[in-house]
């Protein structure tokens, strides 16, 4: 089991804190993730959520959640199910993003992070991590993909 996991299970024994003390600690290990003040909501082998707050500090022209904003949320849910699911004799490093923005960021955002287990056991070079960004409402408003470069461990 990775630090990621062994850490989130210790912190949700205790739900809602543990949630919030989670995000706070992960948001140290890429101190930009804090920008948005991430909540960490589920995490688990092949799948991460993360809810990003709307609020001020993250619109934009608009007045809804920034396009980086919602980047940022995205790569923090494949991080955190990167981190979780990659198999210890591999390692994993991003190598870039593809994303649509389909319709306005204008409540809290679940950014999501999907992979399948065959994509890590077959890893050697890209594998493509699935995101994308929810309304409150159920509307996408973001989808993409993250490519990752997954290597043996030397």
């Amino acid at each position: 089991m990775s630090q990621l996991a062994s850490l989130w299970n210790t912190t949700n024994r205790v739900p809602v804190v543990g949630r919030r003390i989670f995000s706070i600690a992960f948001s140290q290990k890429a101190p930009y993730f804090a920008t948005i003040r991430p909540t960490v909501t589920e995490l688990r082998p092949n799948y991460a959520e993360v809810r990003i707050p709307d609020r001020r500090r993250v619109h934009n022209h608009i007045g809804t959640v920034h396009a980086i904003a919602l980047c940022n949320g995205l790569e923090m849910a494949m991080g955190a199910l990167a981190e979780v699911t990659i198999p210890s004799d591999k390692r994993w490093i991003p190598k870039g993003m593809e994303v649509a923005y389909t319709a306005k960021a204008s409540s809290d955002i679940r950014c999501i992070a999907e992979t399948d287990q065959t994509q890590w056991d077959e890893a050697n070079g890209d594998l493509a991590v699935r995101v994308k960004g929810v309304r409150d409402d159920g509307t996408v408003v973001v989808e993409g993909v993250i490519r990752l470069w997954v290597t043996p461990k030397k």
